[in-house]
């Protein structure tokens, strides 16, 4: 199963997330962006260098990758440098994941390889469709990209609006624009981009270890955004849960996905 590209990738990856030695939080955020951007870049140069087959919509999906791991590495760290509550967000929640005490080297060590082993899961039906050979169909993986490049567009305004929101008014959620159809509009934009991903690799995987890599990815990504829109719940039921505007808005937005009238995962009031 092409296992020798995949030892590749894995140092790639690992490479990518290293960051988080620095801060165990940058392995599943600013890391998570750097190893997804040099996957993508990998992937193209292994692809067009190796013979391997492929079309011009690869060469997209590729570019995707790079563009969604550029993005959110370098909203990331921006957004830390400039917002000094931003870091305060972070270190509470380092402190509650790990009852303040410092994470050991050996924590750290398996969350760096588990975080590289993920990344390359959730990348791998694009590297597998030119692997196997059916680098020339077009139709299912321009769907897939087009479903990744809308993903990618909700995620980046998502954050801008949010950003702009909160410069305005740092007391409250932000309400307006794609906030008004769903509150975690970021987290809904990320699970388009894995749909795309995982859905234009549908008719291209093979064998049974290349579908349990892709749909582990899949799966895995889907409950990490469910998890993160539950902890944002919770936060934000503990800061505004008073406030009727807060109440009126958390009440009846959906949290993840708009349409569907799930407006909290969990309660905690």
């Amino acid at each position: 199963m092409a296992w020798g590209y995949l030892g590749a990738f894995f140092v790639v990856s690992a490479i990518g997330c290293a960051i988080g030695f620095k801060k165990p939080v940058y392995f599943l955020s600013v890391g998570y962006g750097l190893s997804v951007g040099l996957l993508g870049i990998t992937y193209l140069v292994t692809i067009l260098a190796g013979g391997l087959s492929w079309n011009a919509v690869t060469v997209i999906q590729c570019f995707l990758l790079m563009a969604y791991g550029a993005r959110l590495a370098g909203f990331l760290i921006a957004r830390e440098m400039k917002n000094q509550n931003y870091r305060k967000v972070l270190e509470d929640v380092r402190k509650a994941d790990s009852n303040g005490k410092p994470v050991p080297f050996g924590g750290k060590l398996a969350i760096w390889i588990g975080a590289a082993v993920l990344y390359i899961m959730q990348t791998c039906p694009i590297f597998f469709r030119a692997y196997n050979g059916l680098g020339q169909d077009v139709v299912l993986p321009a769907v897939g990209a087009a479903i990744s490049l809308a993903g990618l567009l909700i995620e980046t305004l998502a954050d801008k609006q949010k950003s702009e929101q909160k410069r305005k008014n740092p007391d409250m959620v932000a309400m307006e624009g794609l906030f008004r159809m769903v509150r975690c509009p970021n987290y809904f934009g990320e699970v388009l981009f894995w749909t795309g991903v995982f859905v234009g690799g549908l008719n291209a995987l093979q064998g049974i270890g290349q579908w349990v890599m892709a749909v582990l990815g899949f799966v895995i990504i889907l409950m990490v955004m469910v998890n993160g829109a539950q902890r944002l719940d919770k936060r934000q039921e503990a800061r505004y849960g008073d406030q009727p505007i807060y109440r009126a808005y958390a009440d009846h937005t959906p949290i993840l996905l708009p349409l569907l009238p799930i407006y909290h995962i969990g309660r905690y009031r």
